[in-house]
């Protein structure tokens, strides 16, 4: 197998960019100093999950016998199922993981949430975080939760995390609207619950540096995006991956392949920022696509094996430079929207070593 594919959803100026990048990674969540070795070594793989036993929305929903599969894998299985602020505590402070550590989130509030998922993950044992954003629970809306509900579900432990108040973009939604719509959550949250969720998770995942410094200056302690990936010591808090679960890519072998996965430890990714802006005028290019490229730490080997994915694109040619800088040749521009990139590379004992990244094209 040359490399995992997974879509669902000469570098001109390349030298400037990756300086830049080094500057702006420091305001982004990353660490200004080189991260150590020890950093290399943390790994962990947090799960996303939305639905459960809704057929009418596939690419959102799990079913049953899909999930209480995933139950039996995490509970007989050789993981270790941490609370998701166990986890983000372990990355702030640079200590050690269990291995095969693995974090539970479910977003969006759904019903099935709390008739279905819940009373499953309880029974075994399993914690978990629940995204909430609190429009559809203020308007009541029959899909979602109640805000009894909720409380219920606080009440017993279960974390409760922020993801805005209308589930906006807010990738182009601009400063002053998102600090207005994360203000109105809170105000909601603290109305209902008696406090303010400090993790949070992008609508969509779709975020750019904009986004993740506001979140970050909104005194949350982390935020998740929705790209494929294990996360590391050296990611940046504030654009933290999860596998996405659905019916189409929720059986076992899959659900067993991610949960399995390693981090790739990267430092100065290129470019900085996931939000991509097409100039005006159609003669400037060369933003479009962007110059991609990353440097490897720790005792990882075996680069000549990466392989990488552009969900736009299909597989896209890698280059190393020196031992440990990979450059990725994307031809095609990304179009408006998500684009996605998958960087897979063999590791021991049949596991992945794994990075992703969302892009925004607004």
């Amino acid at each position: 197998m040359s490399g995992l594919r997974e879509t669902h959803t000469g570098l001109s100026g390349g030298t400037l960019r990756r300086c830049l990048a080094v500057v702006l990674l420091a305001g982004a969540g990353w660490a200004a100093a080189p991260p150590s070795v020890a950093l290399a070594e943390i790994s962990a793989v947090v799960l996303m999950y939305h639905r459960f036993g809704e057929g009418k929305y596939p690419s959102t929903n799990i079913t049953i016998a899909q999930f209480e599969a995933h139950i039996r894998e995490l509970t007989s299985g050789p993981y270790t199922v941490l609370p998701v602020p166990r986890i983000i505590e372990a990355l702030r402070l640079g200590t050690p993981l269990p291995e095969r550590t693995v974090g539970l989130t479910i977003d969006d509030a759904y019903l099935s949430v709390y008739t279905e998922a819940w009373p499953r993950l309880k029974a075994a044992g399993l914690p978990f975080t629940l995204f909430v954003a609190t429009e559809p629970l203020d308007r009541k809306h029959p899909d979602y939760m109640t805000w009894d509900n909720l409380r219920e579900m606080a009440g017993a432990g279960v974390t409760i995390g922020h993801q805005t108040a209308s589930h906006l973009h807010m990738a182009k939604a601009g400063a002053e609207r998102n600090s207005r719509d994360i203000a109105r959550a809170d105000g909601r949250f603290r109305a209902n619950l008696g406090m303010r969720p400090k993790l949070f998770a992008y609508p969509y995942g779709e975020a750019g540096l904009a986004v993740q410094k506001l979140v970050r200056g909104a005194d949350f302690a982390a935020a998740f995006g929705q790209h494929s990936g294990a996360i590391g010591g050296t990611d940046n808090l504030y654009y933290l991956p999860r596998f996405a679960m659905n019916e189409k890519y929720a059986d076992l072998a899959r659900f067993r392949l991610v949960a399995n996965t390693l981090a790739l430890p990267v430092t100065d990714m290129v470019p900085a920022d996931p939000l991509i802006m097409v100039p005006a005028d159609p003669l400037i290019t060369e933003l479009n696509p962007p110059a991609i490229g990353f440097t490897v730490i720790g005792n990882v080997r075996g680069l000549e094996r990466l392989t990488c994915f552009a969900s736009h694109e299909g597989k896209a040619k890698v280059e190393r430079l020196g031992t440990s800088r990979i450059e990725v040749r994307v031809k095609k521009p990304f179009p408006k929207g998500r684009t996605r990139l998958n960087c897979t590379l063999p590791a021991k004992d049949g596991r992945w070593r794994w990075l992703g990244r969302q892009f925004y094209v607004p």
